[in-house]
């Protein structure tokens, strides 16, 4: 079992009562982690923490921001076991966590590079004399609060860029993940940011709006980055603008898969397949709709049962297991209601769905219509349904008839007609030939509609994460007309 303390001002610290939460293994019900229960109090201790630290780390050079941004990447990869080992805490497989590791550390580097790339500009003034500049300038103390299912990545990407920008931070730890985000703290304290720069704080469910709602309230605090439901992000951007205070939320998806009659089938069911059943569907990139041409349809969706066959979920450190557990036996029992209301509206369950516990088989479902809760309803499972269209658009159509709009995927042999798709289908991030399931650290990532809005990721993110100013230098006399 992990005991995991809050981290505060760069000191390992209890809560202030002294209370717990234990995080257990959804498989094995095995307690996995024991959680200190942040107060109110340590809630503002944190921000505390982060404020004092803020004018040295702003004004730290930018090289020196970046070689120790370097070395946290380097700390990350080198305790990678240790990331792992905390993967009972979600039930996921360790090849996943593994995963989240290599690109956390990128996102790190990536985030070092970006230390002398927070540029200005001149700007011509009409008043004679008048030296005019536009200046990027940290803004302060950053609230970053990340989810479970990519518990590496999500947490990283909430503070890698605003330490790069020259803000501190405080990380909100996931309920459901709070080990892995505790380490995340700690790699950064112990790869030398400095004490205040980072700090942690984890909470007990029953406790999360009232934490929520007082660091977003502290005037220390003075952006907001969320990654997470659509139904919190909602709450999180309320409370933001009560406080009037930007925000920048990555949310829920429903990501379309778009199959033309011309695709390479085999490529696009591989492709398919990844996007949907990958980390249990868990991923807010996942695909959950496949909208594919009526004249391929059948082949398709042959081909991709005969790959989901193969897809066993199972104890996640068995030997057969290629899929793991979901968080918790509840969502199987939320995903599974998904099933049966559409088959008792007349869709056909194709292969899976199985639910035992935590262990849900991945489900691919044909005929599905806008009248089943699938249709609409993110399912954040191992689910994927095949929606037929006549032609291009048709399938667009369908693409955007969706309140989300993050992730989508286009697969078709002429690259030109699919270009022409990508720019129509209202999603932040549209891939051609390749898996809705996509990230890279240098890239623009974010959505529209209810999916969110503000990107993170590489450039993109310095205009989330300081303040533009304008600064001008009167050179000589000015005349005033009074």
């Amino acid at each position: 079992m992990l005991d995991v303390p809050l981290l505060i001002g760069g000191k390992s610290c209890p809560a202030r009562d002294g209370r717990t939460f234990e995080r257990c293994n959804p498989v094995t019900g095995e307690v996995v982690s024991r959680v200190a229960a942040a107060t109110l109090e340590d809630a503002d201790a944190a921000v505390a923490a982060a404020q004092a630290a803020f004018p040295v780390w702003a004004a730290l050079a930018p090289n020196e921001r970046r070689t120790r941004l370097l070395a946290a990447a380097e700390l990350m990869q080198a305790r990678a076991s240790e990331f792992i080992e905390a993967a009972g805490e979600t039930g996921a497989m360790a090849n996943w966590y593994g995963f989240n590791v290599k690109l956390a550390a990128g996102m790190l580097r990536e985030a070092a590079s970006m230390t002398t790339q927070i540029n200005g500009e001149v700007i011509p003034s009409d008043v004679p004399g008048s030296f005019a500049m536009a200046l990027r300038q940290p803004c302060g103390v950053i609230l970053g609060i990340a989810p479970w299912n990519a518990p590496v990545i999500l947490a990283t990407r909430a503070l890698a860029m605003p330490l790069a920008c020259g803000n501190t931070v405080v990380l909100k730890a996931s309920e459901l993940s709070p080990a892995v985000h505790r380490l995340i703290g700690q790699v950064l304290q112990d790869a030398g940011l400095g004490d205040g720069v980072v700090n942690v704080i984890s909470n007990a469910p029953a406790d999360a709006p009232a934490i929520v709602e007082r660091l977003i309230a502290n005037p220390a605090v003075r952006r907001v980055n969320f990654t997470g439901s659509t139904h919190v992000g909602r709450i999180v951007a309320e409370l933001a603008a009560r406080h009037l205070k930007p925000a920048l939320l990555e949310l829920g998806g429903k990501a379309p898969f778009l199959v033309l009659d011309d695709a390479d089938l085999d490529a696009a069911v591989d492709a398919a397949a990844f996007g949907a059943y990958f980390n249990q569907g868990q991923i807010c990139m996942s695909t959950e709709r496949l909208i594919v041409d009526s004249k391929v349809a059948d082949a398709f969706i042959d081909k991709l049962a005969a790959k989901v066959a193969t897809l066993r979920a199972g104890h996640p450190q068995a030997d057969d297991s290629v899929l793991g557990s979901l968080v918790d036996a509840s969502a199987g029992v939320r995903i599974k209601a998904l099933i049966d209301d559409a088959v008792g509206k007349g869709a056909r369950l194709v292969v899976g769905g199985q639910v035992e516990g935590s262990i849900m088989q991945p489900a691919l479902l044909d005929g599905v219509t806008p009248s089943m809760r699938l249709y609409r309803e993110e399912s954040f499972g191992p689910v994927a349904v095949l929606l037929r269209g006549d032609g291009d658009e048709a399938l667009l159509s369908l693409a955007n008839d969706s309140e989300f709009g993050l992730s989508a995927a286009i697969f078709s042999r002429d690259t030109g007609r699919a270009l022409a798709l990508a720019q129509r289908v209202e999603s932040g991030i549209c891939h051609i030939n390749g898996p809705t399931v996509h990230d890279e650290a240098q890239m623009p990532f974010g959505g529209v509609k209810s999916s969110g809005y503000g990107s993170f990721g590489g450039k993109a993110s310095i205009e989330q994460f300081t303040q533009l100013r304008w600064i001008t230098l009167q050179n000589g006399p000015r005349h005033y007309p009074i």
